[in-house]
């Protein structure tokens, strides 16, 4: 029995030293549960990731080490507690069995001493396992807090780059924003200044020009709006362009005149007025017809139904009126009888005079009757922009080199009769050969007498000499240029005299032809034609424009 109940206490040493054993792996179990508890865990008072993870691990870490130190202190204690109870067992129990003979004792104390041994190698164990698992607990712990603050690091560094990012993004659409802004203002820039450089182009008669103008009005940069005016002088495939339209429209209006002072019979014919200037017709056209709601349409080119609008919109400018006066006039003749007497014979006759008015609405006139509203005002007045004269004249009349301005000005005149206001701007009370009086007018309208390029002069012969005196003067056989000023020297009833007794002004030269624009060519403003170096031309003065 007493071997056996030393053998129990072996026994139950053994049992004793499994418990730190069991503890330490509890222990690890729950530092690991609430290491796991810590990570976790869920708040929502955190303000940002960063702020979460650090208060994570921090909570977590507090927990750890404090569960840790309990689970140790507690169990450690105890395990201690146990050791000192073992022994102190063994020792009652040796003195005891002092009476054992010497085998018995031997291996009572080689037990004994192995107990405590075994006890304290127990103890040790303890200790050593409650250090490692301190020692454990505590690299853990450093780990975490390295995670934790490389988890605040990265996490701050996150956001302050998420924070660049946005800043950058933001930044990058203001800028972009800008740009766009930016683009636009150039592109409609670019757009206005190819406009004009290409209708110079055009005016100077470069065929690449013209392609780049249909190029331009087929993709639908300028043909969609009232601008697409300045591209209409040249054929865009319909066969039809506007200068063709316009020559036509004047031949209609000078066919009306014709049958109006034939178609009545007359003694005397008076015409007076004018006609609206064509740059003024087509502005109006050009905004009333790309404006119109119920049916928009392009302007860049002709075709029938647009030379159908335009000639309606001339004529609602245009009114020409007429009327007659019959008055009785007493026509005293004189004769001589044979003897040397003088007879007087007083006859009373009656005298038809023919009186035709040509009157016109302005392009303002004409925005009220179509009611335009505010937007299409403007228009019609960029269109009408003193700098778009000579995109008109590219437009009307194909002008090249030379002096546009002063062709534009005398062109838009076509259809003039009478000649007024020419010869009363110039201070006659009443009608006169206007012909010098309508180039004088032509040229203060561009300014050119104030700047003393072109004098101002009501007869042809003070022309001449102006130009001769200054070196300025061409004889017939001069091919001219558009802008020159051409007199002539007519073979009438009089015969020529070298003397000049008309005048007008060169709107431009194709191949042996001059045309020109004359002031009082059958009391109106009109084109003719010669060719160069025919007989009845005088010469030419040649403008230092």
């Amino acid at each position: 029995m007493p071997d056996i109940k030393t053998w129990d206490v072996v026994k139950g040493t053994v049992k004793t030293i499994d418990k730190p054993a069991t503890a330490a792996q509890r222990m690890k179990d729950a530092y690991i549960r609430t290491k796991r508890k810590a990570e976790n865990s869920v708040y929502s008072a955190e303000d940002s990731p960063s702020e979460y993870a650090a208060d994570r691990i921090s909570d977590g870490t507090e927990s750890v080490l404090h569960e840790t130190g309990r689970q140790l202190h507690r169990h450690g204690q105890k395990a201690v507690s146990s050791a000192k109870e073992n022994i102190s067992k063994a020792k009652s129990h040796f003195q005891r069995e002092r009476s054992i003979d010497p085998l018995k004792k031997e291996i009572n104390g080689r037990s004994s001493k192995g107990a405590i041994k075994t006890a304290d190698h127990s103890k040790n164990g303890i200790k050593q396992a409650a250090k490692g698992t301190s020692k454990t607990a505590q690299r853990s712990v450093k780990t975490a807090e390295k995670t934790a603050k490389i988890t605040i690091k990265t996490s701050q560094q996150a956001a302050k780059s998420a924070q660049r990012t946005a800043q950058a993004a933001a930044k990058a659409t203001v800028a972009a924003l800008k740009a766009a802004v930016r683009a636009t203002v150039s592109a409609v820039k670019a757009i206005i200044a190819a406009t004009k450089a290409l209708i110079s182009a055009l005016a100077a008669g470069g065929w690449v020009a013209v392609v780049v103008v249909i190029v331009i009005c087929l993709i639908g940069l300028i043909v969609g709006s009232c601008f697409g005016i300045f591209f209409s002088g040249e054929d865009t495939g319909t066969g039809q362009t506007m200068r063709a339209a316009v020559r036509e429209i004047n031949q209609d209006y000078e066919q009306k005149l014709e049958e109006i002072e034939s178609g009545t019979r007359h003694d005397v014919l008076e015409m007076s007025g004018s006609r609206a200037v064509w740059p003024e017709v087509l502005a109006v056209y050009a905004v009333k017809t790309t404006t119109d709601p119920d049916n928009a349409q392009e302007v860049a080119s002709m075709d029938d139904s647009k030379k159908a609008l335009l000639k309606d919109i001339f004529w609602q400018m245009n009114e020409i009126s007429s009327r007659m006066e019959t008055s009785a006039d007493t026509v005293v003749t004189e004769t001589d009888d044979g003897d040397g007497h003088i007879i007087q014979t007083t006859t009373t006759t009656n005298r038809t005079t023919l009186y035709i008015t040509v009157s016109h609405k302005t392009a303002d006139e004409m925005a009220d009757h179509f009611h335009f509203n505010a937007d299409q005002r403007k228009q019609l007045a960029e269109l009408l922009a003193e700098g778009n004269r000579s995109m008109w004249s590219a437009v009307l009349y194909g002008i090249g080199t030379g002096d546009g301005e002063i062709v534009t000005v005398a062109l838009s005149q076509l259809g003039n009769v009478g000649g007024q206001p020419y010869w009363s701007w110039y201070g006659f009370g009443s009608r006169v050969e206007w012909c010098a009086c309508f180039v004088s007018w032509c040229a203060n309208e561009c300014g050119y007498i104030d700047a003393g390029v072109i004098p101002k002069f009501a007869g042809c012969g003070n022309g001449v000499q102006w130009f001769k005196d200054r070196g300025l003067w061409q004889d017939r056989n001069y091919e001219p240029r558009p802008g020159d000023i051409i007199f002539f020297d007519w073979n009438d009833e009089y015969g020529q005299d070298g003397d000049s007794d008309h005048v007008g002004i060169v709107e431009k030269v194709e191949g042996s032809v001059v045309y020109t624009v004359e002031g009082n060519s059958g009391d109106m403003c009109q084109e003719n034609q010669y060719t160069v170096g025919y007989y009845e031309i005088l010469g030419y003065g040649t403008p230092a424009y």
